[in-house]
């Protein structure tokens, strides 16, 4: 997604409604493959499968979300296993188990990135449903999450999330080109929960943490936040604390789907930044990772796990992780009672 297009999607243009007729076949081929999906969907698994996922293209928080609920699940005894695509990776063979070792050119940076941050097991298949078995018959446990996979129909789901940046929104509100809709807002219809990252968790609509989306009604809409909570050096470990930036020169380097927010996050905490976006999923190499001698190099946790090996000696990783209210947490575990209880072995 280059940043003329996104400057169309999310400004007040109207130059790609010409594109209209395409926007128009777009539709027509998704609602197609949903159907020929429901259609041919097997039976429900026989444990919890939650879908994180989002209706708008490029970044909106989804595996910060994805961490989060897993951490949500372990805490009231779920033995939880991450499902993911693996975009940018490519395995010789499905499903593939990932560790915080696997390379991210075997199973994408995502998938990495959350194996590292949660420990629990992650499972890549471009085939969901497939990853979903394998993890069933291998008893690797007894919810999964799906990350980004709202439109992955073959995979059954118990519990539907559809998370927005707060701050795009949905754009201009067109379908995909002409807007940055993967599907049309009466999606939303059909979803349990939207979450919008925003920059805090107050919500604006009378109830803890509920907050509110122009052009999106929903009964269980939330607020969420991404707060900074460590830096960590990408060669020797050390970490120190983010307001440690404040005040320094900063190259911010970041191949994810809203690098702005990256950005953004970094100024917020005092520093002096040099943004150099990527590409979502860039493949780093050493020349794009160049400092001058009296800046800090930071970058994303996602891109961090590209750039261990080349990564120089003052290459730091800001790690972020999802705050979101107290509402929303009892509302999503009094889901998952109503699908199943927790194990207990």
């Amino acid at each position: 997604m280059t940043s003329l297009v996104e400057r169309l999607w999310y400004g007040k243009s109207r130059l790609l409604f010409i594109l209209t007729p395409l926007s128009w076949l777009y539709r027509a081929i998704a609602q197609a493959r949903r159907r020929k999906a429901q259609q041919t969907l097997g039976s429900r698994l026989p444990v919890p499968v939650v879908v994180v996922g989002n209706i708008t293209a490029g970044g909106t928080g989804k595996s910060p979300l994805t961490a989060w609920l897993v951490g949500e699940m372990l805490s009231a005894g779920w033995r939880p296993v991450i499902l993911s695509r693996g975009y940018g990776g490519k395995s010789s063979g499905y499903p593939l188990l990932v560790t915080e070792e696997t390379l991210p050119s075997l199973a994408g940076d995502e998938p990495v990135m959350l194996a590292q941050a949660t420990g629990v097991p992650v499972v890549v298949d471009p085939d969901r449903r497939r990853g979903a078995e394998f993890a069933i018959d291998n008893a690797l446990g007894d919810v999964f999450v799906s990350d980004d996979g709202l439109q992955h129909y073959r995979l059954p789901r118990d519990i539907e999330l559809a998370v927005f940046d707060g701050s795009r929104g949905i754009g201009n509100g067109a379908l995909i080109p002409v807007g940055p809709l993967r599907e049309p807002v009466s999606r939303l219809d059909t979803v349990d929960f939207v979450v919008v990252n925003t920059a805090s968790v107050t919500g604006d609509s009378g109830r803890a943490g509920q907050t509110t989306l122009p052009g999106v009604a929903h009964p269980q809409m939330y607020s969420m936040s991404l707060v900074p909570t460590r830096l960590v050096n990408l060669n020797d470990g050390e970490t120190r604390a983010p307001e440690s930036l404040r005040g320094k020169r900063v190259r911010a380097v970041a191949g994810i789907g809203n690098p702005a927010r990256f950005f953004d996050t970094l100024k917020g905490l005092g520093a002096k930044v040099t943004a150099v976006p990527f590409p979502d999923h860039h493949r780093f190499r050493p020349e794009d990772l160049g400092a001058e001698s009296d800046q800090i190099l930071v970058m994303t946790a996602k891109d961090g796990v590209k750039c261990r090996g080349f990564a120089p000696d003052n290459a730091w990783v800001l790690h972020v992780e999802a705050r979101l209210p107290e509402l929303f947490s009892e509302s999503v575990h009094a889901k998952l009672r109503a699908c199943s209880g927790p194990s207990t072995s």
